[in-house]
């Protein structure tokens, strides 16, 4: 679902619907008439503000509270709820310029993945990665090679997600593995760990490491060029 608020940029009442928009978690965009002319033209748009939703005007002026009930009912998913997605997205945080330590990251991407994977799965932060690889234990990115942005945690092997099934027998048997993907809002390994569950693999020999590379980079940890 796509709300937009149109309105000129003297409008008075668009920062106070802008406000009633962010209390309801209710995602949008805003147009100005001042530099998007095109799209009141498209429209007919006459009035400011206007609160469109999938190009169909809503309400004239400020909505009425049943008006803001109504869509946030309409919203089921928290991702929903998100920024709207970028034309462009990536997934892997970015370097900014040649300094070391300042990430671009784009929140728009992906759905919202549970904390919890699955029954009897424990799901773990960076601090067991560590210790999981210290250990010499295994760290499975589960990311299908496209979706890598060309690096990943040091030392850890790469089975997609795709063929993690017909390749069980890849996995150690004496330890468990974490499985990872590109971050809280990709399903890669939280597909991977399920696709495994079903396929007969015991969930003592698995851990989900939610926050994958996202988190990974942004906590400033080391990555590996792959």
């Amino acid at each position: 679902m796509e709300i937009i608020i149109a309105a000129t940029k003297t409008c008075e009442h668009r920062p106070i619907l802008e406000k009633v928009l962010q209390a309801a978690w209710l995602p949008y965009k805003v147009m100005y008439v001042e530099e998007h002319p095109e799209f009141f033209e498209k429209h007919h748009l006459k009035h400011s503000p206007l609160l469109l939703v999938d190009e169909k005007i809503e309400s004239v002026g400020m909505p009425e509270i049943d008006k803001i009930n109504e869509l946030k009912a309409r919203i089921k998913d928290i991702s929903e709820r998100r920024t709207p997605k970028r034309d462009e997205n990536h997934m892997i945080p970015k370097n900014i310029g040649s300094e070391p330590g300042s990430v671009e990251v784009d929140v728009t991407w992906g759905s919202i993945q549970s904390i919890t994977v699955a029954q009897h799965v424990h799901t773990v932060g960076e601090l067991e990665v560590y210790d999981h690889h210290k250990k010499g234990f295994p760290i499975i990115d589960a990311r299908k090679p496209n979706t890598s942005g060309s690096v990943t945690i040091p030392g850890s092997i790469n089975i997609p997600y795709t063929e993690l099934v017909e390749r069980m027998d890849e996995l150690d048997i004496n330890n468990p593995s974490i499985f990872f993907c590109n971050g809280p809002q990709c399903p890669q390994s939280s597909t991977a760990i399920k696709d495994l569950l079903d396929a007969g693999c015991p969930a003592d020999r698995i851990l989900y490491y939610r926050g994958g590379m996202h988190d990974w980079i942004t906590l400033g940890l080391p990555v590996q060029q792959i």
